[in-house]
């Protein structure tokens, strides 16, 4: 079995139809599928090139819409905005009325340790519903990026130690490259989006997956895969030594991540955690 744990409704113009395709064809048996609740000035305009032009982000709509078409295949997620003075009414009646069952994608740029990002993280944690969050420094990568010079959320590392650490019954789902950067313990994260080269031990997020029994984290996008293949023999011992807490995810529709994955020949055991068994453990069973 294989499940997805981070993927997107209409993303780089795939609907239902196309997605369901893609999930045939690569023998993807389930698929998490996420809402990005942002406003205006928060959304970087390149996203106009991946997303339909109706709006900003991705609603709750999308999500319910391709989620319901086949019910057995998707997992619905779904994040408001923290500074929503609603926001805890939203989620509580997207899990209600239409069966969501994660808190994602948290992508914002908010610090993670805002007072009422905290308290929406609580009632996560009473609801038990997973919380994926993205991590971006503000990083100028020369290219007159209109109208900001950069696109940061979430804040930094600490700040997400610190909702780690506040709410620990809530589970955070590590994710972005501002998060994988930091697989490395070097200063190169806030400096370099998808950082390579060899891995220096020590680096914050295996210190932070050791210590935090209610932090896991994703494979998806070119930030995880960059940060597991910068270092072959340190990637695969990551993945071993952190098989109980990794998820394998997309964010895309093509086959690098599980290409590289099968490639380095993981233990079965490992392999069957990261591609499935831990999403459904923590779909079933939260932390207990």
């Amino acid at each position: 079995m294989i499940i997805d744990a981070h993927n997107h409704p209409n993303w780089h113009g795939h609907d239902a139809g196309k997605i369901l395709a893609n999930m045939d064809e690569q023998g993807i048996d389930q698929m998490w599928l996420f809402s990005w609740e942002v406003p205006a000035d928060e959304y970087d305009p390149s996203y106009h090139r991946v997303l339909p032009p109706t709006g900003d982000g991705i609603p709750l709509e999308d999500v319910l819409a391709v989620g319901k078409s086949a019910p057995d295949r998707f997992v619905m997620g779904y994040m408001p905005h923290p500074k929503r003075p609603d926001a805890i009414d939203r989620l509580k009646a997207a899990v209600e009325i239409h069966g969501v069952r994660l808190a994602s994608e948290l992508k914002v740029r908010l610090p993670f340790d805002d007072p009422d990002a905290i308290r929406l993280y609580q009632f996560c944690g009473e609801q038990r519903l997973p919380i994926t969050i993205h991590l971006d420094y503000p990083i100028d990568r020369g290219k007159g990026s209109y109208p900001r010079p950069n696109w940061w959320y979430g804040g930094s590392i600490e700040s997400l130690e610190r909702a780690i650490s506040a709410c620990p019954e809530t589970l955070f789902i590590g994710h972005a490259p501002g998060f994988w950067a930091h697989i490395s313990n070097d200063d190169r994260y806030d400096k370099e989006a998808y950082p390579k080269g060899p891995v220096l031990p020590g680096g914050c997020i295996s210190e932070l997956l050791r210590t935090y029994q209610n932090l896991f984290a994703d494979l998806s996008a070119g930030s995880a895969l960059t940060a597991i293949s910068r270092d072959r023999q340190f990637g695969r011992q990551f993945l071993i030594e952190f098989q109980d807490k990794l998820l394998f995810g997309r964010d895309y529709f093509d086959t690098r991540l599980m290409d590289y994955i099968l490639d380095l020949k993981l233990p079965t055991e490992a392999f069957d955690k990261i591609t499935h068994a831990n999403a459904r453990r923590v779909l079933d069973s939260y932390l207990d």
